[in-house]
């Protein structure tokens, strides 16, 4: 009887995969995800239940219930989502903010360049694109790795003041 259990379920989902595969395909662009991931979302889901209830009376039913709520899921969590340029997440940036992004980028390094002692360096290590741990920018600036954090705030308070002074001068 034990082995009968794993075998139901394996033929359980067999069964189910062609279902669910057409069913997160039409869920996807609707809810802007992607149907692997709302496939793989359901399936995490069925074998849960599965596992605490054994498998639900109308499989079918069950399973195109439980796609409509994952991409329902999905949806909200994408409407409250924000990228970190303050865009709504499911939006590409347009041509205009990408030349203003462009332009606060360089505003940003021409300031940091303009820092006194080690502070442009640091603050160039931090902001450059290959994503240095603090071990690597302490050994790349020759600097303990104990001081870099406070190193960093103090640089960063001396960026604060100075775009503050430029941005009053304007």
């Amino acid at each position: 009887m034990t082995h009968d259990v794993p075998h139901r379920a394996h033929d359980l989902l067999a069964t189910l995969r062609p279902l669910l595969a057409a069913e997160a395909r039409a869920e996807a662009h609707a809810c802007g995800g992607e149907a692997a991931d709302l496939e793989q979302e359901v399936w995490l889901r069925l074998l849960e239940r599965l596992a605490a209830a054994g498998p639900p009376p109308d499989p079918h039913g069950w399973l195109r219930r439980a796609v409509r709520a994952e991409a329902r899921r999905t949806r909200r969590t994408r409407r409250r989502e924000q990228r970190y340029d303050g865009e709504p997440a499911g939006k590409e940036p347009g041509p205009e903010a990408l030349v203003l992004a462009a332009a606060r980028g360089r505003a940003l390094r021409a300031a940091v360049r303009r820092l006194p002692g080690r502070c442009p360096g640091l603050l160039e290590a931090l902001l450059s694109p290959r994503d240095l741990t603090y071990r690597e920018i302490a050994g790349e600036l020759g600097i303990s790795q104990g001081s870099l954090g406070p190193e960093r705030s103090r640089c960063l308070g001396c960026l604060r003041r100075l775009l503050a002074r430029e941005v009053a001068a304007r």
